[in-house]
This record gives C-alpha cells, structure tokens and sequence, in this order.
C-alpha cells in the first residue's frame, strides 16, 4: 500500500510539473507572437504608403503649348513661353489659374524651354530657347508692371530646370546652343548670378522641385541618353549627392513637390514617341519612387507648379505629336 501511495504521489507531481510547463511555454508563445505581431504592425505603420494623385479639373489654354516655363507668383499659376503647334517659339504668358486662362502679358521675345520660379510676387523666367539660338536673360513678370530684364546667366541657356529655395532661385543644367551644362545656379534679385555646385554629369530637360530647404532633381538627359539618377542637393552645405536611380530612364518630364513628396509627372526616354502617363511618388528620405497615379494622357514637354494642395500640369506633347491646350489641377 505504501508503494501504491508512492507512485500514486509521484505521478501526480509529475502531472503538475508537466501542467505547470506546458502553461510556461504557452505564456512564452503568447509572449513570442506578441512580440511578432507587435513588430510586424510596427513596420506596417512605419512603411510609407504613396500618395496617388487624381484629376481634380482641368481648364482649357488659349493655344496649345509644350514645354512651357511654370511658377506660382501672388497666388497665380503663370506659363510664359514655349513651342506651339506648328512646333514655334511664343511669347505669350498666361495666367492658368485662377479663373478662366487668358493671356496677361508677353515676353519680350518668342523663347521656349525657359524656367521660371515665382519670387517676390513675380515670375522669374530665366533663358530659353529661339531661332536665333538661346538666351542668358533673366525676366521679371510682376501682376502689372512690364516685363524687364533683371540679370543674366552666366552662359545662354535653354533646356533648363528652376525651383526656389528660400530667398534664391536655384538653377538646374541646361543648353547652350552647342554643349549641355553640368551646373547648378543661383540667383537672388539684387545680386550677381553664381555657380553654386557641379552635377556629375551634363543634364537637360531634368524634373527638379524644392522640398523643404533642399532640392530634388530626377532624370533628364546628358544630351545622349535619359539618365536615371535622382540627385539631391542642400544648398545650406552645398552638398550635391546621388539619392537612388530610377527603375528606368525618363527625360522631359516635369517636377513638383506636394505634401513632403517629390512627384514626377510623365516624360519618356530616348525615343521621341515614348511618352509615359506614369506619375511617380519619391521618398526625399531614402528616393524610393513608386508609382503615385497616371496623368489623363501619355505627355512630355509638360510644365508644372504646385499651388497650395494642388499640383497644375500645363500642356505637353504625346506620342502622336500632338500638342495639348489643356491644364490638369491635380489633387490627393
């Protein structure tokens, strides 16, 4: 009976040891997967989720108009310049939002891939192209006084790309006639314009947009081929580095900046006839681009601005060759 009593007693310890156990490893389970799936919403709601852009309007240009120079001045959406239909310089500037469009002004000559910021309440628009070859003047368009030269590059220039930051415009490569250029410029109404940085490479028809104090340039062609690269340069260290490469080439596209992403609208690579719908959503912290939307149609040779939540893309060629007279407002 004694040694009945005793296994009986050592079983049953036995038992509430395994009991005891099993409850241990199940806590730790519990614990373990906790722990996981505390780490995996973690990532979930550390990992950016892109933006997508959608038509919120659209409106339509007096004449139609590819790569026209786009600001934001005094609460106005302006295009100065750019090619036509029958693929001419113009001079016209005109006032795209708000409102109806109609033309407000004109250039003092017929210019086509010029740049342009709004600073100051003005449009600057710097360079641009005609057939008497390129131009090194910077304009002022101000709501009513004439248009005036204001300063000059410090070569003719077309095929180039603008954006502000602060008090400055800061100036993005471009074409002088013969040769692309690999410099950034800056420029602040008062003051001589200077060379600020040297891109690694020469660059035209790139998308560039302030973001924050900092500008984001991507794509663009040396003049050969369309480049991949999406650059990042600080003018406050002067810093120009490589932020990450882009799935694909893509020149002739535009660039705007919306709600501390850099968008890229549209473009196409080397041939003439590849222009993309694609709208592409790059992270400024680690330049992962994703695709954020598509544009109504297939364009490149696109101007475009942000205003306030707003993204404006103004005219544009596509792959027939065919150039718009509309403008898209483009929204979140």
């Amino acid at each position: 009976m004694r040694a009945a009593r005793w296994r009986i007693a050592t079983w049953g310890c036995v038992g509430i040891l395994l009991v005891l156990l099993a409850g241990c490893g199940s806590a730790g389970n519990d614990t373990r997967n906790q722990a996981a799936t505390g780490r995996r919403a973690t990532l979930t709601q550390t990992v950016p989720v892109p933006v997508s852009l959608h038509v919120a309007g659209r409106v339509t240009l007096p004449a139609p108009v590819q790569l026209p120079a786009v600001a934001l001045a005094a609460g106005r959406v302006v295009a100065a310049g750019g090619l036509d239909a029958a693929d001419a310089s113009v001079a016209d500037v005109v006032r795209v939002a708000p409102g109806p469009p109609r033309r407000i002004a004109r250039l003092p000559s017929a210019v086509h891939d010029a740049a342009a910021v709004g600073l100051g309440g003005r449009v600057l628009v710097f360079g641009g192209g005609s057939v008497s070859g390129s131009s090194a003047a910077i304009e002022a368009l101000g709501p009513s006084a004439p248009v005036r030269v204001i300063g000059v590059l410090s070569a003719p220039s077309s095929d180039l790309a603008a954006a502000r930051v602060g008090d400055a415009a800061y100036i993005v490569g471009g074409f002088t006639g013969s040769s692309p250029l690999r410099s950034i410029l800056r420029f602040q109404p008062g003051t001589p314009v200077r060379q600020v940085a040297t891109l690694p490479h020469p660059l035209r028809y790139a998308a560039v947009a302030a973001l924050g104090r900092e500008l984001l340039i991507a794509g663009g062609t040396d003049g050969v081929h369309a480049r991949r690269e999406v650059l990042r340069y600080d003018p406050a260290s002067g810093r120009l580095r490589l932020l990450a490469r882009l799935a694909r080439p893509v020149a002739h596209a535009a660039g705007a900046a919306l709600a501390g992403t850099f968008y890229v609208l549209g473009g196409r690579g080397d041939a003439t006839t590849s222009q993309r719908r694609t709208i592409l959503a790059i992270d400024p912290s680690s330049g992962r681009a994703r695709r954020a939307g598509q544009l109504p149609r297939a364009l490149s040779d696109l101007g475009a601005v942000t205003a306030g939540a707003r993204i404006w893309v103004v005219g544009g060629r596509d792959a027939a060759g065919t150039v718009q007279d509309r403008a898209w407002e483009l929204g979140r």
